[in-house]
């Protein structure tokens, strides 16, 4: 491991904004922010340019970027503390082991900005808007909890889509092209994967919908034959 990831990995642990790992947090985020405000997810956040960027533009609610790698965190986290942003925070743990750390209906929304598509279909149960993943989140999300899709990947967009489809759930906003929507300043807030478009090729896509409280079904076999038909159909 390189000297400057040491230095980050060190950095983190004496960060209060920070949790690696925490015990006993579900219902107890109120007491970290100090306030009953709702809270919001940025999961896979990478350097947590979305966690630093919301929590500017809504102080009235909390944030927390989700991640593995402490030293991408890092840099969102210092950016929080640098600018006082008290609403905003990291927690370092797997996507996988989310519901550990949040009780029944205490998160709000959920943002998956540029999250790994994962194109292969062999891979398709580890997409972050896979059924699999959508009944992890209604373990803790609010009732009819929101969440929210940015991705340059056609292939994911369309996939979820199609989850979406499956399960009849309502759908937000769906924008094919974000470029379009000045309107909505959330939208322009930009990570440092979309910033290395510096030509601007790539369209990014945007995609919101409602989960219900009601446990989804699983669907998951007949969503992953669908991928093989339509992956044979592409080769053949």
């Amino acid at each position: 491991m390189g000297q400057k990831k040491l230095i980050r990995f060190a950095a983190i642990k004496t960060f209060p904004n920070v949790l690696e790992y925490p015990e006993n947090m579900p219902g107890a985020w109120s007491d970290f922010f100090a306030n009953s405000h709702p809270i919001t997810l940025e999961l896979a956040c990478g350097r947590g340019e979305y966690t630093v960027g919301l929590s500017r533009l809504y102080p009235e609610r909390n944030f927390i970027g989700v991640d593995i790698k402490g030293n991408r965190m890092y840099i969102g986290a210092k950016k929080c503390l640098d600018k006082g942003l008290k609403n905003g925070a990291f927690l370092r743990t797997q996507i996988e082991q989310i519901s550990r750390y949040f009780a029944p209906q205490e998160v709000s929304e959920i943002w998956l900005t540029f999250p790994d598509p994962q194109l292969r279909t062999a891979k398709a149960k580890k997409r972050l808007t896979h059924p699999r993943f959508l009944r992890l989140y209604q373990q803790f999300l609010v009732p009819n909890g929101i969440i929210h899709l940015k991705t340059d990947s056609p292939q994911l967009f369309q996939f979820t889509h199609r989850v979406i489809e499956l399960y009849q759930l309502p759908i937000v906003e769906s924008v094919e092209a974000v470029g379009a929507l000045t309107h909505r300043p959330e939208l322009e807030i930009k990570t440092h994967y979309e910033s290395l478009d510096i030509a601007g090729k790539n369209t990014v896509h945007y995609l919101s919908f409602r989960v219900p409280e009601k446990p989804l079904p699983n669907i998951d076999e007949i969503l992953q034959d669908e991928l093989r038909r339509t992956e044979a159909e592409e080769t053949a």
